[in-house]
């Protein structure tokens, strides 16, 4: 075959050859070992750095250096070595910790969140002592790497509660309103509390995220009413007067005065 024959002389005895060919055909050997495996069994038979490297699939340089390295370290020379870098600034217990805080509601570990976010988990984290140093981008690393996401939530309905009936006459109570011709003297004046400033206790407890899964937010909720109403136009300069909201309907009702 054409090509610089090997000037490193490979020697294998018998045991680093049983290895080496078992490591070459075992399925569950990582595919760069089981190259460099069979790279050193042909380099061993007398063939060529470039018959090797079309043979196995790589490079003649790899080869020629994997045949370095097999002389200076022998078997433990064919794995990779730890990739260069500064180590961790904190254990994996600090991971753990990412990981169940945010498969916990917020409310449930004393903080008024809604959800969390990696800011908040890195504030909390270095709060806790957990670790004393950990930026946003490292939670998010780990928990991409657990398939988490705290800060999305899903709507849902719950099966368990069932649907307001007072609610089903509320709505026929409007649809006739809407639908029936007005008398002279009465017209229809539309208004809604500002529900995000009031609170709103959901129908079902909020479950927490989970590995593949959102947080799950009950979509139904009980109004608690609203303690104050602005409106805006000329309705009070034209002799309107506002009525306190009804116990009732939740909404205030504006007539003459």
């Amino acid at each position: 075959m054409p090509g610089r024959r090997s000037t490193t002389v490979i020697q294998i005895d018998d045991l680093t050859r049983a290895a080496l060919q078992r490591w070459s055909r075992r399925r569950k050997t990582p595919v760069g070992i089981a190259r460099r495996a069979r790279a050193l069994l042909l380099l061993e038979q007398g063939h060529t750095y470039v018959h090797t490297a079309q043979y196995v699939g790589l490079a003649a340089y790899p080869i020629r250096k994997w045949a370095q390295r097999f002389c200076e370290y022998g078997v433990s020379g064919l794995r990779e070595k730890p990739p260069p870098g500064r180590p961790p600034l904190f254990a994996s217990e600090g991971a753990l910790h990412v990981v169940k805080l945010a498969c916990e509601r917020p409310d449930h570990v004393g903080s008024s969140l809604s959800q969390w976010d990696c800011p908040e988990l890195a504030r909390r984290l270095k709060a806790d002592g957990v670790v004393s140093n950990i930026s946003p981008d490292t939670i998010e690393r780990i928990l991409r790497s657990h398939k988490l996401k705290p800060w999305r939530y899903h709507l849902w309905l719950s099966a368990k509660v069932p649907r307001d009936a007072y609610f089903a006459q509320m709505i026929r109570t409007l649809v006739d309103l809407y639908t029936r011709p007005l008398a002279d003297d009465e017209m229809v004046v539309s208004a809604d509390e500002k529900t995000n400033l009031q609170p709103r206790p959901r129908l079902a407890p909020t479950l927490p995220t989970r590995s593949g899964s959102p947080t799950r937010l009950e979509h139904e909720y009980k109004r608690a009413g609203a303690l104050h109403l602005s409106t805006r136009g000329n309705a009070f300069r034209s002799g309107w007067r506002l009525i306190p909201a009804s116990p009732v309907l939740f909404c205030p009702r504006i007539a003459p005065g």
